[in-house]
């Protein structure tokens, strides 16, 4: 069995501020200390269930978070950035499933520090005019390649979206959102050990998981951004059009063609940002 994990930050129990999420960020050390253990969680559940290979992603911020030194030597990391396929970099369609760790809900969704890729150019991102979070977006894209996403843990307001999309997706809440940066989190332990059994659950029972894919052959991206100049850089290429001041949209054959569009467009609108 192969596994791939891609691990976010916001979604960890005790993390609850830009101190924590932030390179220059008071408890940020911290903060990559309690990844990296939910993310050895979740490599100790995949090896239970029977994982013999298990590639985890680093999927944060500049995505070198996780102790390469501290993470269990039964996994290779994948650090650095940028990366073609950013949180779901290293995923092939000869993985058995894919399980997300310390994710956080779509921007505006009141979850603990939601937002949805670059908060500070994008907004919304729509498909066939469903908006979708970073848990739905990576899951679809791991969808498109077979893979199913059978595991993903972070605050209960990120659990009902996840269920939302894939209703028999294994969980682990760590923490409760009280708003954008306060949560009642779980003692990490705690949510380590929620997070090593919920693994192993979903990779016995992932042959029950379906890929989560879109019944079409057309995908419609919408992307709203934050200021009207983003829209206007991102009009600049030929396959995207503008639908309003700060909005675009473009279609594609292909999530992961769409992925990546979605991806460029945001990286050169934060060079304005």
């Amino acid at each position: 069995m192969r596994v791939y994990i891609s691990a976010d930050m916001e979604g960890i129990a005790g993390v609850v501020h830009r101190d924590h999420t932030g390179r220059d960020g008071k408890d940020y050390e911290q903060a990559r200390v309690l990844m990296t253990n939910e993310t050895n969680a979740a490599i100790q559940g995949a090896i239970e269930a029977g994982a013999e290979e298990i590639i985890v992603n680093d999927s944060h911020g500049t995505m070198r978070n996780i102790y390469v030194e501290l993470l269990s030597n039964k996994a290779k990391l994948i650090s650095g950035t940028p990366k073609k396929m950013a949180m779901m970099e290293g995923i092939d369609s000869d993985f058995d499933a894919a399980v997300f760790i310390g994710y956080h809900t779509k921007n505006g969704s009141q979850g603990i520090l939601n937002h949805t890729y670059n908060s500070r150019v994008g907004t919304r991102i729509k498909i066939n005019g469903k908006e979708y979070g970073e848990f739905g977006m990576n899951a679809l894209v791991a969808g498109e390649l077979g893979v199913p996403a059978v595991f993903v843990s972070g605050c209960n307001l990120l659990v009902e979206e996840a269920k939302a999309l894939i209703g028999n997706i294994g969980t682990a809440q760590v923490k409760r959102t009280i708003n954008q940066v306060t949560s009642e989190n779980l003692h990490p332990d705690i949510s380590c050990g929620l997070i090593e059994k919920g693994v192993t659950d979903s990779l016995l029972n992932c042959k029950s998981i379906r890929p989560y894919k879109l019944d079409s052959n057309d995908y419609q991206f919408e992307i709203q951004f934050s200021s009207t100049i983003f829209a206007d850089i991102a009009d600049t290429l030929p396959i995207v059009k503008k639908n309003g001041p700060l909005s675009v949209q473009y279609n594609t054959d292909h999530i992961i063609d769409g992925y990546l569009i979605m991806r460029s467009l945001i990286m050169m609108a934060n060079n304005y940002a």
